[in-house]
């Protein structure tokens, strides 16, 4: 109910833009000369989306694109198709008109590629693994389309000593438990300095064990399910390789009755270990102790992502510090790496990011426009 709403906010939102797109007037070195320019649309958009937001990821794609004039042919994910199709219906039943909205439903590997390889597609955006991102990004730059893409992340969290220690365990396991840690800025690292290392990791393991996987439309869930047996697998094979490489189990680990995989903490996890350096996309938060903040702060920008990263601390100096200096796109300071407002710019650095266009706010706009400059003179 929540991801529709946002939906909505963000149709609305868009919507209101209609009353400000336009371009500049600006002065003229030319005598008689007015000099102005314009923002046209791209023509056709391509949208490529996943499944963790099946419905607000394809409207804060779509509204832009459709506000600035262009027409969209939709690709949702194949595990998630009907909430597309049904903002394909609202638009229609408010009046869109006919052909302006599409969505075409089958396999990434052949719609999305033919969306790519299509010269109509002006402009493709895509949300989903840094793989299949990366080949998106080559075929479409080798015809000179504008592509956007929103890849994968391992987003860290720093906890110092000066922390509010309960706090910070609610802040993080927000960030890794709330969404079944099925979302991109989902917190999968956390670097907690060694004053309050191990009082961390217990109220960690506390927050985990006080959440509840279940149907999420049962009273008293507060974690929902796992998309899929495959993603259960990858959970479980995630936690049981971490095992392996020396790892503790503090709480978790295992699936629940169903398609549920319970909260699970990870301890003595080594810096250089599978579990923390690649993105598992389900409910499992590796912890690690660090000396001091600048090695913690070094342990977070080490990482091929660079998505969203937090830190928890009551020093206004470190927090200023890390916004500066955390190589990412979306910084939080004591709030959960997850939650994203809509009239922001969202977007990643590294492989988590095509590192040209931002999605959401404003700045959205310009994917799907392009700009033109006019002069005109007086006879």
């Amino acid at each position: 109910m929540g991801e529709v709403r946002r939906a909505i906010d963000v149709l609305r939102y868009f919507g209101s833009h209609g009353w400000r797109l336009g371009g500049e007037v600006l002065p003229s070195s030319l005598p008689g000369t007015q000099v102005f320019t314009r923002h046209e649309p791209i023509g056709v958009a391509a949208l490529v989306t996943p499944w963790n937001f099946p419905i607000a990821i394809p409207a804060w794609k779509a509204a832009p694109a459709l506000i600035s004039g262009n027409a969209v042919v939709l690709k949702p994910a194949e595990l998630t198709p009907l909430s597309a199709t049904h903002l394909a219906r609202a638009l229609m039943d408010a009046g869109l008109p006919e052909g302006v909205f599409n969505v075409v439903h089958g396999r990434g590997s052949v719609v999305g590629d033919a969306l790519a390889r299509d010269k109509r597609v002006g402009a493709l955006s895509f949300t989903g693994s840094t793989k299949v991102g990366l080949g998106l990004h080559e075929v479409l730059s080798a015809r000179r389309a504008r592509v956007q893409l929103e890849m994968g992340g391992k987003n860290a969290y720093l906890v110092l000593d000066d922390a509010d220690v309960a706090a910070a365990a609610k802040v993080v396991a927000a960030g890794g438990f709330s969404l079944t840690g099925q979302a991109c800025t989902a917190t999968s690292r956390v670097y907690v300095t060694a004053g309050v290392h191990d009082a961390f990791v217990e109220a960690l393991a506390r927050e985990a064990g006080s959440y509840v996987p279940g149907d999420g439309l049962a009273e008293g869930t507060t974690m929902g399910p796992v998309v899929s047996d495959e993603q259960l697998a990858i959970d479980a094979n995630a936690v049981a390789k971490a095992r392996e490489e020396g790892a503790t189990v503090v709480v978790g680990g295992s699936e629940a009755e169903g398609s549920f995989f319970r909260p699970t903490v990870l301890a003595d996890v080594a810096h250089e270990s599978d579990v923390a350096r690649n993105e598992v996309f389900g409910p499992v938060v590796a912890t690690m102790k660090v000396s001091d903040y600048d090695e913690g702060l070094a342990r977070v920008n080490d990482s091929q992502y660079g998505l969203t990263a937090g830190i928890c601390t009551t020093n206004l100096r470190a927090a200023h510090d890390f916004a500066a200096r955390a190589h990412v796109g979306v910084v939080k300071i004591n709030r959960p790496t997850t939650g994203l407002d809509l009239n922001v710019p969202f977007g990643g650095v590294k492989d988590s990011s095509s590192n040209t266009f931002r999605e959401q706010g404003p700045y959205a706009i310009d994917f799907y426009t392009w700009g033109k400059t006019v002069y005109l003179g007086q006879e």
